[in-house]
This record gives structure tokens, C-alpha cells and sequence, in this order.
């Protein structure tokens, strides 16, 4: 099956900003890990996500045909 041409640069794109979340987030796992997330790994994970919001929007405007 062929890709479109630059189906592969937004797949990576986009497969690149998943993957920087996943690890930002395995980063907050493991930094603020004491028995559990506590206040502020919960705080830092909900930034991340929000941040993963923007990121992923402005993934998409700047990819739009």
C-alpha cells in the first residue's frame, strides 16, 4: 500500500509527539513516585496532558493540507 506523498513526515510527526508525551509522562512517574503520585506529580501530570492538548493542536494546524 503507498502513502500519499508526506503521509510518512506527519505520521512521524505525530508519532514523535507521542512518544516525547509517554516519556514526559514516565518521567513524571517515576520522579514524583513516594508511595504514590501525591499533589504535585498529580499536578504535573495534568499539565502534561494539557500541554499534550496544545502540542497535538498545533501538530495538526501546522499539518493541515
Amino acid at each position: 500500500m503507498d502513502l500519499e506523498e508526506g503521509m510518512a513526515r506527519k505520521i512521524a510527526i505525530s508519532g514523535g509527539a507521542v512518544s516525547v508525551f509517554v516519556a514526559l509522562v514516565l518521567g513524571i512517574g517515576t520522579t514524583y513516585n513516594d508511595g504514590g503520585l501525591g499533589s504535585t506529580g498529580g499536578l504535573a501530570l495534568v499539565a502534561s496532558i494539557a500541554v499534550f492538548i496544545l502540542v497535538m493542536a498545533a501538530v495538526g494546524i501546522l499539518l493541515a493540507d
